[in-house]
């Protein structure tokens, strides 16, 4: 896939950072966006060893003129985009995960309705009319579990099932043309964070779930198998499962293992439709 250009949102660390490395183990371009341009650099190092080429832009996904300056950046050296996965978000994880109700926790945690709902609308709406030139072209919004099931509360869940119910208008939009979009759920993340926290530090009950979490690579190489299906058109505006995706590809984690659907412990996407008279403008 080395003629192939990708834009990964929030590429600096975690998932999007795997995700990025997964790309450039299949010789893609990738931009890789983020606010902290030192680990940008790093991260884009480590999609260089994988075997693609890396190009860090700093850039916060909060700032709209910020976020068209990466597109016109990107059009003016490629002149295409084949690949945009929205994947930044407004994350504060020690005050998400705290117990309590939403009124009880900082308010700044509405941020994540606009860097992880708002910002995918922002980068899909630049990123459109260029990848509008390629044959076959994919948005993957990054979206999990938390769209149709609680998980962290009442602003993650919007965030996630806004991401969910965009993605289904979006491949309305898209029909008539060479851009698919899907919403994917990854499962729980072996993040770099993660894995350096000592095991025993786990709940039990979490620690005996880490050997059936995913490395952030897997979604990297299942979003890469996506954009060569020539059928992905029947996929788009669906939420889809990275770990269904895996299987009906072959593709397994870097360790080997195939990862596990959550569908039975989390739930499953919800369903949307079009009104009778369908679209209706």
């Amino acid at each position: 896939m080395t003629g192939k250009v990708a834009v990964v949102t929030g590429a600096s660390r975690g998932l999007g950072r795997g995700i990025a490395r997964g790309l450039g183990s299949k010789g893609m371009t990738v931009y890789l966006t983020g606010r902290d341009h030192a680990q940008l650099q790093d991260a884009a190092r480590e999609l260089e060893e994988a075997g693609g080429k890396g190009i860090p832009v700093a850039c916060d996904h909060a700032d709209d003129d910020q976020v068209a300056a990466l597109f016109r950046q990107v059009e003016s050296e490629q002149g295409r985009l084949d690949l945009l996965v929205n994947n930044a978000a407004a994350v504060h994880p020690q005050e998400l995960s705290r117990p309590g109700p939403f009124w009880e926790k900082d308010l700044g945690l509405a941020q994540m309705i606009d860097v992880g709902l708002r910002s995918n609308y922002v980068a899909a709406y630049h990123a459109a009319p260029l990848m509008l030139k390629s044959e076959a072209a994919l948005v993957a919004n990054i979206s999990f579990y938390g769209a149709s099931g609680y998980f962290h509360g009442p602003a993650y869940g919007a965030a996630k099932a806004g991401t969910d119910k965009m993605t289904f208008d979006m491949g309305i939009d898209f029909a008539e043309t060479p851009v698919s979009v899907v919403s994917i759920w990854p499962g729980f993340i072996l993040t770099d964070m993660v894995k350096a926290i000592p095991e025993e530090q786990f709940p039990p009950e979490m620690r005996a779930m880490l050997p059936e979490w995913e490395h952030p690579e897997f979604t990297g190489l299942v979003l890469a198998a996506m954009l060569e299906d020539p059928n992905l058109k029947s996929l788009s505006g669906r939420t889809v499962i990275g770990a269904q995706m895996g299987e009906k590809y072959g593709v397994q984690d870097i360790d080997g293992k195939q990862p596990r659907d959550w569908t039975d412990r989390m739930g499953e996407p919800l369903k949307f439709y079009l009104p009778p008279q369908g679209k209706t403008s």
